[in-house]
């Protein structure tokens, strides 16, 4: 079962995460890759993405859990609907 944004805020920022934000994306974004600087958790809550780290793709769906690692490259592709995740970020 999903949370709710509250509670998965709640949970984060105990975890030590500093930010906690919802990101919607727009129907077939493609994202080359790219880097943060920061470490992130994010639950997917609508819609579909892939993920790409290395030579891995995870395809990630509502109830799905991903994290990437500060700067770990990465690229990302969003489904005919477009997705939503929230996201909680360690800024380092």
């Amino acid at each position: 079962m999903t949370p709710d944004f509250d509670t998965f805020k709640s949970a984060a920022l105990a975890e030590g995460f500093d930010e906690v934000l919802e990101r919607v994306w727009a129907p077939d974004t493609v994202l080359d890759t790219h880097t943060h600087p920061f470490a992130a958790k994010a639950l997917v809550v609508q819609g579909e993405m892939w993920l790409t780290t290395g030579d891995t793709t995870q395809h990630l769906v509502p109830g799905d859990l991903f994290e990437l690692e500060h700067s770990e490259p990465h690229s990302e592709r969003y489904g005919a609907e477009g997705a939503i995740y929230w996201v909680a970020r360690l800024n380092t």
